[in-house]
């Protein structure tokens, strides 16, 4: 029997049966489900913190490209960077020089919110508090002011209630650490969404994280929850991604989103173009899973 043989979108013909025919496939009925997609917008703005006290599990590329996703399909979204290396201000193209007034001035300085946030050129609706390198003082400055652990709390309340048009999503970078930054990140939310890496160590750490949040939940903020729990660098031909995936899934089955996101040049390359995956390469598989996970995240706030 003759093989079947179809065209790849730079016109060259391809048997069906190969791997690359089945990915191009693959991708063409993603793209198709999300695009017909209408995502439910939730009935009061939903804050996340984006938190793993472990490094380089993917929390700033999670909130970057969760924030693009969820604006790209019209929401009103507002990104806090609260880590002093301010990666996710490059990300979202947002300026942040020694010299920016940014989340440190709000946090140590008073300054209002609505004085600090930018407009990301991502999408139009999409905003940013941006970090610079002086909120790594931050943590000592804040040892000796009144309300430590609510002061980003206070500003954001301030600032949500002073918008015309409601935020529907407002995503917290965190530094990969427990101090007093992550701790007003964590009092400033309703929610918190944690990336784990699949990969070895995955769940090192993740244990006294969970305990520092429930010491936050009863003690500084009791309507914290963990809501949400994303696999990041997930790579399916490996045994031990999969194995890593099926651990997670199995302590925390209500959390984990369905959606997972692989392990993609494009989502590293994004943000050296000051850019997000969603819009640097929206058609890579990177890209597609974040816009899936966003998908997701937007209807379990209708389910629940």
């Amino acid at each position: 029997m003759k093989p079947t043989t179809a065209v790849d979108p730079r016109g060259s013909a391809f048997d069906e049966g190969t791997p690359l025919a089945r990915e191009v496939a693959d991708i063409t009925r993603r793209r198709a489900r999300i695009q017909s997609l209408d995502l439910p917008r939730p009935a009061a703005t939903r804050i996340f913190t984006v938190a793993n006290q472990k490094g380089g599990v993917g929390k700033t590329t999670t909130t970057v490209n969760l924030a693009a996703a969820l604006a790209k399909a019209g929401m009103r979204v507002l990104a806090i960077d609260l880590d002093p290396q301010g990666n996710a201000s490059t990300a979202l193209g947002v300026e942040h020089r020694h010299d920016t007034i940014s989340v440190y001035d709000v946090i140590v300085g008073d300054t209002p919110m609505a004085e600090v946030v930018q407009a990301s050129p991502e999408f139009p609706t999409l905003a940013c508090v941006p970090a610079t390198i002086h909120l790594a003082g931050a943590e000592i400055e804040l040892v000796s002011l009144v309300a430590r652990e609510q002061r980003l709390r206070t500003a954001l309340k301030t600032y949500l209630e002073s918008v015309s048009d409601p935020y529907d999503y407002v995503f917290i970078d965190c530094p990969p650490s427990i101090g007093l930054l992550t701790i007003n990140a964590f009092v400033a939310a309703t929610e918190v969404l944690i990336p784990i890496q699949c990969e070895y160590y995955a769940l090192e750490g993740l244990s006294q994280l969970l305990r520092n949040i429930d010491l936050i939940e009863r003690h500084l903020n009791p309507n914290l929850s963990v809501t949400t729990i994303l696999l990041t660098m997930f790579d399916a031909r490996t045994r031990l991604a999969n194995e890593v995936a099926d651990d997670v899934r199995k302590h925390f089955p209500r959390q984990v989103l369905d959606s997972v996101i692989p392990r993609a040049v494009r989502i590293s390359e994004a943000p050296s173009h000051q850019q997000s995956v969603i819009t640097y390469d929206p058609n890579s598989p990177g890209a597609l899973s974040y816009l899936e996970a966003a998908a997701e995240m937007a209807r379990r706030s209708v389910a629940a």
